[in-house]
């Protein structure tokens, strides 16, 4: 059974042998598998190992088990409607009426994909996660540990946590956890397992902070519909739709650093302990650090389409994970300095900006295309000690890059930077470097 599934999947570019075939067997004898739904939740769990797996596995099980084929930038429902696969099942539907065909498909894809990914748990009604939480007490005593357990099949309802921000998320997880005293089950509040609460595992909580166990609850349309996760072209210029990939992969550049911090009150206990000879007690204290410098060309039109998506990205970036976010522009090439506004206003001397923290993570945003005269000697030594300064630059090119070669001054700044496209494809590229460029510099 699925002898082809291994090879078809691996055409996708996602990990899968023999041993998926063999573990899929097993959960299929210990009654894990008893719909198509659950077996897309099986194999997910076998052959994905990074967000960015999920877009290329719904393309792979598509068109596997369904022979509907999703192509790039097409959207689920659209490649839904337009399959054969959507048809004959239409077809078989009762209620179907040939004078309302055009009226209503949006919503018989929607039954479609219901019927598809019915799992073993039947959720029929979605809460809004943020009412809730605006309803619950998160610093509620803990009075009740095990509360009434719930078999996960007999969930039918789940909440919707996306639109909570994971910040807010966070700081309310460790007030709860102030006043958690023991083990819970079924509920919305406490961490636990096979409830509605955004913390826990093995229940119906979309966009919650799993911990410990497994997932649960029918949560694969809510993957698969995400824009987050949904197939895309990596390879791409960076558009609205590749910004939650491109934030993963940026997430890449935190760099772990130590620091020894006087422990007061243990060495007060230390102290005490050894009859009143107090010895300095410092312990180590690691700490997550981003710096980040953002250098943008926004001055000419072929640019004009990519700052917008570039500002977005690391903004959202500057939200999501704390850090140190530095945006400075120029128009085609920086002539000693830059501007730290938009408009190019105010003005910064190459110098001022060369004496920033050398450990800033430099991402240049430009095409790097201009007149030979523009890239003048003053220019290129502008950025050879921006270069020098940091130990971590490089350059995102939107322009497509078959016709790098064919710019007069592509080449000349590729010889100083390393380039990567602007895709999310160039961005884990350049990431990558970036970790190269400090694992040398530790040397």
């Amino acid at each position: 059974m699925f002898e082809s599934l291994p090879h078809h999947f691996r055409d996708h570019g996602l990990a899968a042998d023999v041993t998926t075939l063999l573990q899929l067997r097993k959960a299929m004898e210990r009654g894990l598998v008893h719909t198509l739904g659950d077996l897309y939740l099986v194999l997910k769990g076998l052959i994905t190992r990074d967000p960015r797996d999920l877009g290329p596995f719904t393309i792979a099980f598509y068109d596997y088990f369904l022979s509907i084929e999703i192509k790039p930038n097409v959207s689920l429902k659209t490649s839904v409607q337009n399959s054969e696969t959507f048809r004959d099942w239409l077809s078989k539907q009762e209620e179907w009426d040939e004078e309302i065909a055009n009226i209503d498909v949006d919503e018989w894809v929607e039954r479609f994909l219901d019927e598809v990914h019915t799992t073993t748990l039947d959720i029929k009604k979605i809460l809004d996660g943020e009412t809730l939480l605006k309803n619950d007490d998160a610093n509620q005593q803990d009075l009740n540990p095990q509360d009434a357990l719930v078999n996960p099949d007999e969930l039918d309802e789940a909440v919707d946590y996306r639109d909570v921000s994971l910040e807010e998320l966070r700081k309310r997880l460790e007030k709860i956890l102030e006043q958690q005293k023991g083990l819970h089950s079924g509920g919305k509040h406490w961490v636990g397992s096979g409830g509605q609460s955004p913390f826990g595992f093995n229940g119906a909580a979309l966009g919650g902070m799993r911990i410990g166990g497994g997932g649960g609850g029918k949560m694969a349309r809510a993957v698969i519909g995400d824009p987050n996760y949904y197939p895309l072209d990596t390879k791409q210029t960076l558009k609205d739709d590749q910004i939650d990939v491109a934030l993963t992969l940026l997430k890449g550049i935190e760099e772990e650093t130590a620091e020894e911090i006087l422990d007061i009150p243990e060495t007060i206990r230390r102290g005490l302990k050894q009859g009143g000879i107090f010895l300095p007690y410092q312990r180590e204290e690691i700490s997550q650090k981003v710096q980040v410098l953002l250098l943008v060309d926004n001055g000419g039109m072929s640019m004009l389409p990519y700052v917008k998506i570039v500002t977005r990205l690391f903004s959202k970036m500057k939200t999501r994970f704390a850090h140190d976010l530095k945006t400075y522009y120029f128009h085609n090439t920086i002539y000693g300095g830059a501007y730290t506004d938009e408009r190019r206003r105010k003005f910064e001397s190459i110098d001022k900006i060369s004496h920033l923290d050398k450990n800033y993570s430099v991402f240049v945003i430009g095409d790097a295309d201009m007149a030979p005269y523009e890239l003048g000697q003053g220019s290129l030594d502008d950025w050879e000690k921006l270069k020098t300064h940091f130990q971590r630059m490089v350059w995102l090119n939107p322009m497509q890059q078959k016709y790098w070669v064919m710019s007069d001054t592509v080449p000349m700044l590729k010889q100083i930077f390393p380039m990567y496209p602007l895709s999310a494809d160039g961005i884990e590229k350049a990431v990558l470097e970036m970790n190269r460029k400090r694992r040398y510099s530790k040397i």
